[in-house]
């Protein structure tokens, strides 16, 4: 039996050749960057300096970059902000979304089209960072965590997106959970969460990705320095550019390697430290749009 490869015409053949040099070329030039700070961070700080950026591996491991980091009391309150503000945050907006679409995705709501112009006005007409600063201030929220966490607390472009997969639900489902003597609530907690899985990991790796980055509403609204989530604590070390108001005289005096330690090196481990959580929730998260596919192949 012929192979798939065998099949194919020359031209077809070339094509493939191409799409697969490219989509190799992309993944090379997205990953080597990551792969090149990994790198210096782990290297020993006397040979960073040495170091090319197109180094992928480190030169004499060492964790004195990441020991000093993860000992700044800066860098801890910044990971505890971050986690914070990521879950509260993307608990508040994937509930507050999937309750909005739920009911606008339903015919017989009542005012469900004006409604759902005055979603699409929230796209169009977005209000300024002057507006929302002194909203922030007349409702007291001002160095607080609310004013980055309630911050778009229903997205319009995610709500969309629920609201179509909402709606292609077969109302067969639905009318056989009433049969069976459930309400309301009990519907929409076992038979359409279960089959909106996949939209829901959708948009809540979305939430996930712009909590957690979150950096410009926090740098003006959170004055207080104990609060600043790990972005702002990473823009401080990048911007300041000093090592020693980076990691403090204290961390200095104590850890006998910091004095070899660049700010290249401290830099590096930093920027890791705020994309790493992304990149072991994203594969996590995945198995859910793989099923979804899967599923909806099976139904098909």
């Amino acid at each position: 039996m012929a192979s798939r490869n065998d099949r194919r015409t020359p031209l077809e053949r070339i094509e493939y050749a191409i799409i697969v040099s490219t989509m190799l070329l992309m993944v090379v030039v997205t990953v080597q960057p990551i792969l090149n700070l990994a790198a210096i961070s782990l290297s020993d700080p006397g040979r960073v300096p040495g170091m090319s950026g197109l180094a992928i591996w480190p030169e004499g491991f060492s964790l004195d970059v990441w020991t000093l980091l993860l000992n700044h009391p800066n860098v801890r309150q910044g990971v505890m902000n971050s986690l914070l503000i990521t879950g509260v945050g993307t608990l508040i907006n994937v509930t507050f979304t999937a309750l909005m679409a739920w009911g606008l995705s339903r015919p017989g709501l009542p005012g469900r089209r004006f409604l759902f112009v005055m979603v699409l006005i929230t796209i169009v007409f977005e209000p300024g960072i002057i507006p929302d600063y002194f909203i922030n201030k007349r409702l007291g929220l001002l160095d607080t965590y609310w004013s980055v966490i309630l911050y778009k607390a229903v997205n319009a472009w995610y709500l969309i997106i629920l609201i179509r997969f909402f709606e292609e639900i077969p109302n067969e489902l639905l009318e056989a959970g009433e049969l069976d003597g459930a309400n309301a609530f009990q519907i929409f907690w076992h038979v359409v969460l279960p089959l909106a899985r996949p939209a829901l990991a959708t948009i809540t790796l979305f939430y996930l990705v712009f909590h957690w980055n979150e950096f410009f509403r926090a740098m003006i609204y959170l004055t207080d320095q104990s609060k600043w989530p790990l972005q702002v604590v990473l823009r401080q070390f990048v911007i300041g550019g000093d090592k020693l108001s980076m990691v403090g005289v204290q961390a200095m005096s104590n850890f006998t390697g910091a004095s070899q330690i660049s700010i290249r090196a401290l830099n590096a481990g930093m920027i890791i430290l705020t994309i790493l959580p992304i990149l072991i929730i994203y594969p996590l998260i995945l198995k859910f749009f793989t099923k979804g596919t899967m599923s909806g192949a099976l139904k098909g």
